[in-house]
């Protein structure tokens, strides 16, 4: 008679058979922490958003607005009996001003003057620090420092240090035997710009350096260890492998600072104030003379020229932004 029993006798041992658990119910309890939304939570949340959003709107939102439509009107501190609707008036003055092509100039000069050097030198300083050797943190602490120092500072700090009488670059460049006696950097019209250029240099490398790093850290030692194999040289891995790699993290980068170095008046103010003659004057640091001689309606339509300059760049970093998306996806 044929055996019926869910185990056989014999020399070999029998194991137990283990039961399953039974699966959860997807409708369970515990299938899901998520709370129904109810008008009660979304009053909770509005309540709770309704500082933050009031402060907003007061202290940018509302100067904004006001501003602008200064834009449009006769508004001058010292003669406020006539805020008259005067059009695209102010926009004229603007364009119309002797100083507008120098400061346009400065502008251009400004933003690719401290591009260049600050992403090189950027770029040569995260591939130094991506090697493993003895201190590398120290160093990196010492290079991202000056990122935390604020820029009218750092211009006040250069402007003592480019000071023909008893700075410390004078001093240092005699020394050398480059220059015979002291040279009047900040006081030069030709030689104020480069001054200020070196001092935006030397602050603004460290961001660069900071997302580079952070960049060159996913790429993966595998691909470098091919590239050695092959016999790749380190400027054809740079060129093929590394920058390819981190392309669009470069790209990005340069968007946001072109944005920041464009808007980017503390430096200059603290350094040279726009003199000589207005050589060192950009956009910005224009308009916050503007705004100090009173002249209120001129300045607030310079101002609407800086935004729509800054929304053209935002529209190239949310194109780039969207490209990065899509690569990782």
């Amino acid at each position: 008679m044929p055996a019926t029993s869910a185990t056989t006798t014999g020399p070999k041992t029998s194991r137990p058979v283990r039961k399953q658990a039974a699966p959860r119910a997807r409708n369970g309890p515990r299938a899901g922490r998520k709370r129904e939304f109810t008008t009660r939570r979304g009053l909770l949340i509005a309540a709770f958003m309704a500082p933050a959003a009031i402060f907003v709107a007061v202290f940018t939102y509302y100067p904004m607005i006001a501003g602008s439509q200064m834009a449009f009107r006769h508004w001058d501190l010292n003669d406020l009996t006539d805020t008259s609707w005067v059009g695209l008036d102010n926009f004229h003055r603007v364009f119309s001003d002797p100083n507008w092509g120098t400061v346009l100039g400065n502008t251009g000069t400004w933003v690719i003057g401290s591009i260049v050097p600050q992403l090189v030198i950027g770029f040569a300083l995260a591939l130094w620090l991506r090697r493993r050797f003895r201190f590398r943190g120290v160093y990196q602490a010492l290079i991202f420092f000056p990122w935390a120092i604020s820029g009218f500072l750092i211009g006040i700090l250069f402007r003592w240090m480019f000071n023909s009488e008893f700075g410390v670059v004078n001093d240092l460049l005699q020394k050398a035997g480059l220059i015979d006696e002291p040279v009047a950097w900040l006081a030069d019209p030709h030689k104020a710009m480069i001054a200020v250029l070196i001092a935006n240099t030397w602050y603004g490398v460290t961001f660069f350096a900071i997302m580079i790093l952070a960049a060159l850290q996913s790429v993966p030692d595998e691909l470098y260890e091919a590239a050695a194999l092959d016999g790749a040289g380190k400027a054809r891995t740079l060129f093929q492998i590394t920058i390819p790699y981190i392309r669009v993290t470069l790209v990005l980068t340069v968007l946001l600072r072109v944005i920041w170095i464009f808007n980017f008046p503390d430096l200059i103010f603290g350094m040279t104030g726009g003199g000589p003659n207005n050589e060192t004057h950009i956009v910005t640091t224009w308009m916050i003379k503007i705004t100090q001689q009173g002249d209120y309606g001129k300045a607030s339509a310079l101002g609407l020229l800086v935004i729509a300059g800054l929304l053209l760049f935002t529209v190239f970093f949310l194109l780039a932004t969207r490209e990065k998306r899509e690569v990782r996806s």
